[in-house]
Formats: structure tokens, C-alpha cells, sequence
């Protein structure tokens, strides 16, 4: 373990490669700004904020949390539900006083998520980590003790 805690990166599995990318940008950033990272996949980005609930529920004692993910437009009015409540989801949990990076793309092809996924391009991971850690220092600077 690092010497500042465990961040929780809950990773969405559904597309494998853009997941992995998303995490290999967050990871480098988190681990130079001295955290350690602990994965945990889930099926796809409507149960990230439950595992993320749930994980916050055990007082397993992490850092923050890092939400990633990738939606992807289909013919139907799926993707929009999925992006809406997962968000909204997601936007609860932040505002619970939790330190959390939201990394989730909402894209409309496949290419558009490649590009911002890819660590050497727009690295999307890691700015979802900087969120988090920022979030981080917030957090420890308003909660006294």
C-alpha cells in the first residue's frame, strides 16, 4: 500500500480495452501522487455506483473512488437512460462528501471512446484521478479533526 491510502478504481467491463485504458492513465497518476489502487470490475456503468455505495458502506477505509467507464450510442434510447441515472447516481455519491473521480465516457462510437480513453491522447483515467485527488485535498481540508 502506498503511504496515502487505496484508491478504489470501479472499473465498468463491458468494453475490456477501453476500461483497461482508462485505468492505465488513472493509475499513473494516482501512484505518482502516492496512492496505491485496488480494481474492482463491475459489468457495465449502471452498477458502478452501487459498487461504489456498497464500498462505501463497508468502511473499508479507501481514499476515494474512481468511477470508469465507456457508453456508446446504439439505435435505441438505451445509452441515454444509462448515461442519465448512472451520472445522477454518481453525482449523489460525490455530493455525500465522497472523494470521487468521475471517468465515465458517454460517447458516440467506438473511435470516440478510443481517443479519449488512450493514455497517450486525451487520457480521460487521468483526469478523472486528478478530480479525485483534488477531491481528496477538499475533503481533508473542510472535514475538521
Amino acid at each position: 500500500m502506498a503511504g496515502k491510502g487505496t484508491i478504489l478504481l470501479v472499473e465498468a467491463r463491458f468494453y475490456d480495452t477501453i476500461a483497461d485504458d482508462l485505468v492505465l492513465g488513472a493509475q499513473a497518476v494516482l501512484e505518482g501522487a502516492g496512492f496505491a489502487t485496488e480494481r474492482l470490475p463491475v459489468t457495465g456503468v449502471f452498477e458502478i455506483p452501487a459498487a461504489i455505495r456498497l464500498a462505501t458502506a463497508s468502511n473499508a477505509g479507501y481514499a476515494g473512488y474512481l468511477a470508469l467507464g465507456c457508453v456508446i450510442r446504439g439505435e435505441t434510447d438505451h445509452y441515454d437512460h444509462i448515461c442519465r441515472e448512472a451520472s445522477r447516481a454518481l453525482m449523489d455519491i460525490s455530493t455525500d462528501g465522497v472523494a470521487l473521480g468521475f471517468g465515465v465516457l458517454t460517447c458516440e462510437d467506438r473511435g470516440q471512446a478510443e481517443e479519449r480513453a488512450d493514455p497517450g491522447r486525451r487520457d480521460k483515467g487521468a483526469e478523472a484521478a486528478e478530480a479525485c485527488l483534488r477531491m481528496i485535498e477538499l475533503r481533508q481540508r473542510f472535514t475538521p479533526g
